[in-house]
């Protein structure tokens, strides 16, 4: 005795199992992909060279730390997709992004709160990263940086609605699920 319980759950498995088997035919392949989280880091340094010199806009510390951890996430991308790695390799450039990209999110997390938040002391104008790394032992520029500056509260670009660390919270979240998510694919 069947019941129809049993022939509906029975029709969304064969189902499931035929959606899946046909899906990485339309993915590109681990390699491509690692290629392509690369080039949309590239592309995302570039905006932020562009918006800085054309633009004229001028980095905060977090917004230099953003720009560092970006390049570093796009260094990863390039080493996975030359690389080409096993199973195992897919595993482990998988972690190394998605922490990359964690910490990137965090640091463009931390710049919205200030925005939202702006210091109430009024403190403006300090100095930018590599002058405070020159100047100050290691330990009290960290605390600087996540403390945060004035200049990290100040808002001087909109698009969308969104200022820039939240499209860089995006692409820091976007980029650290698609570099984390091919751990979970077929090696093709």
């Amino acid at each position: 005795m069947t019941s129809t319980h049993g022939k509906c759950y029975h029709l969304r498995l064969v189902l499931n199992q035929r959606i899946f088997e046909e899906l990485p035919m339309s993915l590109p392949s681990i390699r491509k992909s690692f290629t392509i989280g690369f080039v949309v880091c590239l592309l995302l340094l570039a905006g932020a060279g562009y918006l800085q010199i054309a633009q004229g806009l001028k980095p905060c510390p977090l917004c230099e730390i953003q720009r560092l951890l970006m390049a570093v996430l796009g260094l990863v991308f390039v080493f996975a997709a030359l690389h080409n790695p096993g199973r195992r390799g897919v595993n482990i450039y998988s972690w190394v992004i998605f922490f990359m990209a964690l910490l990137g999110a965090l640091s463009a997390g931390r710049q919205l709160w200030l925005q939202f938040y702006p210091p109430v002391d009024g403190v403006s104008c300090q100095a930018s990263l590599a002058y405070m790394l020159q100047i100050l032992p290691l330990t009290e520029s960290i605390k600087l940086l996540i403390m945060g500056t004035g200049d990290c509260a100040e808002v001087q670009w909109h698009f969308l609605g969104l200022t820039m660390p939240g499209w860089t919270l995006i692409s820091f979240a976007v980029l650290g699920l698609w570099g984390f998510a091919q751990r979970f694919r077929q090696q093709t």
